[in-house]
């Protein structure tokens, strides 16, 4: 191992497929700052469907072999990350660790998703940059006491300020949340819209839930003519994209009543000058 490097072990039961993923998708994004590992509590051989899904991403492969967690009896590693419950169970307390985070990733050979181990690396590759984010934020912290977490980086500046909890909030409500959903799947919607969509009489209810989202930067408008036009917010972090696309691409059935009401709408506004 290399002494200026922090290390990470990444285990699972068969070490065939989720830890092997791992190994690769850290070396290939941060193989300067870690030395990487995987391991199995029962190794068998590497499945090559999770090769082949590494590889149609443009990850390096060939290091990769199957190995038995007894291979790193006495050794010292910064970070042990389990993926799966077992190897959880049977390496609860890894000795000689610094931090020990167990991940619960489901097994893609078991997995009934549209080509299921594509879907684990992508998982595992946003825990990964998740992880990155929060130990490149220690590193930053501990080499620099005068450290100012106000700073803003160019990248961050496109983003608009957004509170996690404030943002989850909003979910909690069904108009907002259909708002939001409809706003997704159409770009852009005025309140006349929203109230024949939600089958709403009252425009003051839509109005003031409106602007609650309006308040926490999540929606924007636009005045044209006599409308005013609402949208997504353009800068939000992509995670929060991510959470609202997400949220309405799995659950479209509640707003396919909605979506066919706005649909039969007579007289609607005209979205002319949309970039205006």
């Amino acid at each position: 191992m290399n002494k200026n490097k922090r290390s990470v072990l990444f285990l699972c039961t068969g070490n065939s497929a989720r830890s092997q993923i791992a190994e690769a998708l850290l070396k290939h994004k941060a193989g300067d700052k870690f030395d990487v590992f995987s391991a199995g509590t029962h190794p068998e051989a590497i499945d090559l469907r999770a090769i082949d899904a590494l590889e149609q991403f443009g990850v390096e492969t060939t290091h990769l072999v199957p190995k038995s967690v007894d291979t790193f009896t006495g050794k010292t590693f910064d970070f042990v990350i389990t993926l799966c419950d077992r190897a959880s169970n049977e390496c609860r307390d890894f000795p000689n660790t610094d931090k020990q985070l167990s991940w619960d990733i489901p097994d893609p050979k078991t997995r009934t998703d549209y080509m299921p181990f594509t879907t684990t690396l992508n998982e595992l590759n946003n825990r990964l940059s998740m992880f990155l984010l929060v130990e490149h934020t220690s590193d930053v912290n501990l080499a620099d006491s005068n450290f100012n977490k106000n700073v803003v980086t160019k990248t961050q500046k496109q983003f608009v300020t957004l509170d996690p909890v404030d943002f989850y909030k909003n979910f909690t409500d069904e108009i907002r949340l259909k708002v939001l959903m409809l706003s997704h799947y159409h770009g852009e919607l005025c309140v006349c819209e929203l109230m024949e969509a939600l089958a709403e009489d009252s425009q003051p209810k839509v109005s003031r839930n409106l602007a609650v989202l309006r308040k926490s930067n999540i929606i924007t408008a636009r005045k044209h003519g006599q409308w005013v036009f609402y949208r997504i917010n353009p800068q939000l972090p992509l995670w929060a994209k991510s959470v609202i696309a997400q949220t309405t691409e799995n659950n479209i059935v509640m707003i396919c009543k909605p979506l066919k009401r706005l649909a039969e709408m007579k007289n609607r506004p005209s979205k002319a000058n949309f970039c205006k």
